[in-house]
C-alpha cells in the first residue's frame, strides 16, 4: 500500500464540547488500495482513568444539539451488529492528552463518509454491548467534508 502524502479525500475538523473544551484536532480520510486510510491528530483530551477513548463515524450530519444529538447514532448502512457497524473505528490511546492514530478500513470509501460526524466519546468501546459499545458522552464531534 502506498502511504499518502498529500491532500486527503475527506476531513473533518474535531472540537470538544462542554466536557473538553480545549479539545482540538483533525481526521483525515484517504482512498488507499483495500479501503480508507483514516489518521487523526487529537489534542486536549481530558483525562478519563483510561486513557482510551471511543471513535466513531456517526450518520448525522451535524454537530449541533445539546450533548452533540445532531450527530445520531453509529453509521451503519449495512444494519450490522456493534461493532462490526461501517462506523465503528479503533480507540485513541492518549498520551498526555494528545492521540494520534492510523488505520485502514475496508467498511466504507472516504467519498461515503462525507456529509457525516465523527465522534469523539468520553470513555473506549467495550467491543460488544449493543447498540454502540457504551462508550458514554459525546465528547467531540466534526462534520467530515470533502478534501
Amino acid at each position: 500500500m502506498r502511504i499518502p502524502t498529500g491532500k486527503p479525500d475527506a476531513y473533518a475538523c474535531v472540537r470538544g464540547g462542554a466536557d473538553a473544551p480545549k479539545l482540538r484536532g483533525t481526521v483525515n480520510f484517504y482512498a488507499v488500495s483495500g479501503g480508507t486510510l483514516v489518521t487523526a491528530k487529537i489534542r486536549g483530551l481530558p483525562q478519563n482513568g483510561t486513557g482510551f477513548y471511543g471513535l466513531h463515524i456517526h450518520e448525522g450530519k451535524d454537530c449541533g444539539g445539546v450533548d452533540f444529538a445532531g450527530t445520531g447514532g453509529h453509521y451503519n448502512p449495512g444494519r450490522a451488529q456493534h461493532p462490526r457497524h461501517e462506523g465503528d473505528l479503533p480507540p485513541l490511546l492518549s498520551d498526555g492528552g494528545c492521540a494520534w492514530a492510523a488505520f485502514v478500513t475496508g467498511r466504507f470509501t472516504p467519498g461515503e463518509a462525507v456529509g457525516r460526524t465523527v465522534v469523539i466519546h468520553e470513555n473506549p468501546d467495550d467491543f460488544h454491548t449493543q447498540p454502540a459499545g457504551n462508550a458514554g458522552k459525546k465528547i467531540a464531534c466534526g462534520v467530515i467534508r470533502r478534501g
